[in-house]
Order: structure tokens, then sequence, then C-alpha cells
């Protein structure tokens, strides 16, 4: 048994949305659907899954922007994130307008998470750490049989997310890094919101903003 995922790439803003799915019953979930609603149900399609869920790691609308409009055509729920970042959802439509995007309507999630809730997809589960300072509802989404992590804009291959958008905060953001994430392990590969896949080792070593070294 596994979880395996696509990463399909959405928006001007190339997010890493996921495709993610149990491979023992083909059940499967979206990680941010932030745009491209076309592209994501392709790779839906093209291996042979059944959507259940659509997972949120936080508000901002490169990671949001498809929610309402999947939810609504595959009838599935939208689980996530964190109740903080309700007044980001509730700001989708201004955002698409400042930034450009294609409209897209405010929803509410079927279902809040916090820290340590549990989500299943088909057999597999992932468990929910709250990160916040990039957003104050920021999530991470923890396979742990697969050392595999969903980190949204938590941290990124020798970067971190941004705290400069509301209510976001630098010194909890390196908190949630260094307290939250590396205790999960070296090991641990994740995918980013944005870029390339990492892992907390080479992070840890190699990261300006939280590496070891920099807090030694």
């Amino acid at each position: 048994m596994a979880l395996n995922y696509r990463v399909v790439p959405v928006t001007a803003f190339q997010q890493n949305c996921s495709v993610i799915w149990c491979d023992q019953t083909s059940k499967a979930a979206v990680v941010d659907p932030g745009g491209d609603l076309e592209r994501i149900l392709a790779v839906v399609e093209a291996e042979g899954v059944t959507l259940e869920s659509i997972l949120l790691t936080h508000g901002h609308v490169d990671h949001i922007g498809a929610t309402e409009a999947l939810s609504r055509q595959a009838d599935i729920p939208v689980i996530g994130p964190h109740k903080a970042d309700l007044f980001w959802i509730q700001m989708l439509p201004q955002i698409c307008q400042q930034y450009g995007f294609p409209s897209a309507a405010s929803f509410t999630p079927d279902q809040w998470l916090s820290d340590g809730d549990r989500v299943e997809v088909g057999n597999e589960t992932l468990q929910v750490i709250h990160t916040p300072g990039h957003t104050p509802g920021h999530l991470v989404f923890y396979h742990q049989k697969q050392a595999l992590a969903w980190v949204g804009d938590v941290i990124f291959q020798g970067s971190i997310g941004r705290t400069d958008f509301p209510q976001g905060d630098y010194d909890t953001l390196i908190n949630s890094i260094r307290t939250s994430l590396w205790p999960l392990g070296d090991e641990v590969t994740f995918v980013p919101g944005h870029g390339p896949n990492s892992t907390i080792g080479k992070e840890r070593r190699t990261n300006p903003f939280v590496s070891d070294a920099t807090f030694g």
C-alpha cells in the first residue's frame, strides 16, 4: 500500500497543486487547487482515480482559486485549512481581481482542521500540523509511512514563505519550521507550494533562513 501523487503546476504563480491517491483503493484528493481546473482534472482522468476531497494548506489565491468550482463540479468536500485563514477565503473574489486571476467564488470549507487532526485518503492517513507564520491558519499534511509532506508555502528549497502579507509573521514562521517540521526527521521529503521538492535534512544543512548553522 502506498500514497501516490502527481504535482500539477497551476496559475501564473506556478503553484504546485498535487493530485494524491491511495494505490489500493484509487481514492484521491487534490491538495491546493489554485486554478487551471482542466489541467487538474486531466491528471485525475489519466491516473484513473476517484476524487473524494480537496485538502487546503492555506487561504492564498494561488492555492484555493479553483476550490469552489472543483468542489461543486465533483461534488466533494473541502477540508482545511485552519479556521484562522477564514478571512483570506472570504476575500477571494477581491484578491482575484487585485492580482488579475480568473474570478473565483468564496466558499466555506466543510471541515476546518487543527494541529493533530488526521485526514484519510483511501486507506492512507495524513497527519495535520498547524504551521502559522506565512498565514495564521497554514497547515502541513504529513504522511509518516512514506516520510512525505505537503508543506504549502512554509518552506521551499533554499527559501521560506513570505511574511509580509496580512497576519504573516516572520518569527512565527521560523518557529513553525524549526519546532514543527524539523522533528519529523531529516529523511522527510516535502512537496512545497512552489519549486522543486527537497528534504528536511537538506534544508537544515543549507537553507540560509533556517539552517542549523544559522541558529547554531
